[in-house]
């Protein structure tokens, strides 16, 4: 083994070069060693996550900062944010936050339990209760219930608002991009939230350099 690593530092083959050495240790980096009683906190805390957190994905972020960052304490508070506004940036489903926190806090296995996990309270429901929804939803107190839920989704929306607000607004900089961004999804009806979010990286990437 010795030999091995000694070769490839001294006299690598040709197709290992610097971008093979980066992706190696990246891909290393991802299975660092974890403890599979951690695993099996984060297959709980985020099946728990599926089963009781109804609207979009981003409802789910005050329920997971909550477990996270306060109660398993996995994450600091300015990586939990910095990890939901990043897993926020490319295309796909909900499932890129809980996969990207997941990574965090246990590598790539973190990242499939926590996903897995996720997701699959929402299968199972929907399995169980497909063939006869026909029937489920003309029962007046599922209608009602549905109602409730709408109302709390809205709520949740507007706290995981405050959650992130409220540790990535804390300056006159940070303070204008955010009532720009408000002013231009409001009144800019055409333009689109990946070329705001462009926008705004690029002013606080021009900030940062002045100040």
């Amino acid at each position: 083994m010795a030999g091995i690593i000694y070769m490839f530092v001294k006299a690598p083959p040709k197709w290992f070069n610097n971008k093979t050495a980066n992706s190696i240790l990246l891909l290393q980096m991802g299975f660092r060693s974890y403890d599979n009683s951690t695993l099996m906190k984060i297959a709980l805390f985020f099946a728990k996550a599926g089963a009781f957190v109804f609207g979009s994905g981003l409802a789910i972020v005050p329920f997971l900062h909550s477990g996270v960052v306060i109660e398993n304490k996995w994450l600091t508070e300015q990586k939990f944010v910095d990890a939901v506004a990043v897993a926020m940036i490319p295309p796909g489903p909900v499932v890129i936050p809980v996969g990207f926190i997941g990574y965090l806090v246990a590598g790539f296995p973190g990242a499939l339990v926590a996903a897995l996990a996720t997701f699959l309270p929402c299968y199972l429901f929907t399995v169980t209760f497909a063939p006869s929804f026909k029937k489920i939803a003309q029962n007046k107190s599922i209608k009602a219930f549905v109602d409730v839920i709408t109302a709390a989704v809205v709520g949740a929306l507007v706290g995981e608002v405050g959650v992130i607000a409220s540790r990535s607004i804390f300056d006159i900089p940070t303070t204008l991009i955010a009532i720009a961004t408000i002013f231009a999804l409001l009144y800019i009806k055409k333009i689109q939230g990946p070329y705001i979010i462009v926008a705004a990286a690029v002013v606080g990437v021009f900030i940062k350099l002045i100040l």
